[in-house]
């Protein structure tokens, strides 16, 4: 546990950050499985929820939750799996 004033200070604020992280990674989730979701969908309804998906895995990537890397990385596959399933 923390034992200097500053320390406490750090934790308090460590704790208050937390909240916004996991409420950013959740909505960064629940983006992606909808995307995945409308596999085998209208091609309308996969645009926009791709859109979707992009604008959470880049708020998530401005602010630190994931990598810039990652970010790219799962946007890549993303598109990918969706265009797979089209070209059938």
């Amino acid at each position: 546990m923390a034992i200097t004033k500053g320390a406490k200070k750090a934790h308090r604020a460590s704790l208050r950050k937390r909240v916004f992280n996991v409420r950013r990674k959740r909505a960064l989730a629940e983006g992606v499985k909808a995307s995945r979701a409308t596999v085998g969908k209208d091609r309308k309804e996969q645009i926009v929820k791709l859109s979707e998906a992009y604008a959470a895995i880049d708020k998530a990537a401005k602010r630190g939750v994931i990598k810039k890397n990652t970010a790219s990385r799962k946007k890549a596959r993303l598109s990918a799996l969706l265009k797979k399933t089209n070209a059938k």
